[in-house]
């Protein structure tokens, strides 16, 4: 489904959008809630064993913040599915109506930026009855990223499943010498460590590339091995999961899968690579800018 400029139309107009999508994503979770009860499977979870479905229910329906969330968090539900025919369909169109949701949210904040945080708390007093229930739960606003994150799905039979957590996630966006220059510019250039890096900064020449590094979360990453190969010839797949993984099954079983630590660890297992592009200590520490070796 296409969506038009966001610009070109009022804004009730828009949350009007917005509301439609969002209760298309409520109904279509329901369905697949649902559809589950009907068609049942094995589940299992990580921090909640036995896994139950009041467990799986939450899962689907955590579109909100709770008391004292941090606004930059989400909640994980890490977890597997056996899902048989009719679940794997049902899943599809929860991730369509959660894509449709996705890209509504993107064409505002592109072209309607103010309206994000007028949509975290309107919907819900649009839901007289849900706002009453949420606001008793410290849960009265929408949290945006966790109403549009996909269900992960196995794209074929699964024999087996391999957790395991990944704490050596980068990410990393390409900087030139103007752009690192003018995000300093953009911070308190009276601070002696702002010009102390501007001066760095003017010591290296115009040309030279820079890298902007982030480091990300700690993921539960799913290796997942297949009993024939998929089209493309792979017979193995790795899906970072957040919510629980539903996995293709005709006879409601979950494939072997191992026991990974309920907590990540505390520092990186793997050895630093000895191909690593940019140096170990930031050049530029007040925008995480580094050069390359």
């Amino acid at each position: 489904m296409s969506v038009k400029n966001a610009s070109q139309r009022p804004a009730y107009h828009l949350l009007a959008e917005l509301e439609g999508a969002y209760e298309q994503l409520v109904e279509t979770s329901e369905q697949l809630y649902d559809c589950w009860k009907h068609n049942p499977g094995q589940l299992w979870s990580l921090n909640q064993q036995p896994a139950t479905n009041d467990w799986l229910r939450n899962a689907l329906f955590d579109y909100w913040y709770q008391d004292g969330q941090d606004g930059r968090a989400t909640n994980s539900y890490i977890g597997l599915v056996a899902a048989r025919p009719a679940v794997m369909e049902a899943v599809a169109t929860v991730n369509q109506a959660k894509a449709h949701f996705a890209q509504l949210i993107a064409s505002i904040r592109q072209d309607a930026p103010k309206l994000i945080a007028e949509i975290k708390t309107v919907i819900p007093f649009r839901h007289p009855s849900l706002h009453d229930h949420l606001s008793g739960s410290g849960m009265a606003r929408l949290h945006i990223k966790q109403c549009w994150r996909a269900i992960p799905t196995a794209p074929a039979k699964t024999r087996r499943v391999q957790l395991a957590w990944y704490v050596s996630g980068r990410s990393i966006k390409r900087l030139s010498v103007n752009d690192a220059e003018r995000m300093l510019m953009a911070l308190d250039t009276e601070a002696a460590h702002i010009r102390q890096q501007l001066k760095a900064l003017a010591s290296i020449q115009r040309s030279e590339p820079l890298a902007q590094m982030q480091t990300q979360a700690p993921v539960m990453r799913a290796n997942l091995f297949f009993d024939t190969p998929l089209s493309n010839g792979k017979v193995r797949q790795a899906k970072n999961i957040a919510l629980p993984l539903f996995v293709p099954s005709v006879d409601g079983q979950l494939p072997e899968h191992n026991q990974p630590e309920k907590q990540p660890p505390n520092k990186r297992q793997r050895a630093i690579r000895s191909d690593q592009r940019l140096e170990e200590q930031p050049f530029l520490p007040s925008i995480r800018a580094y050069r390359y070796r």
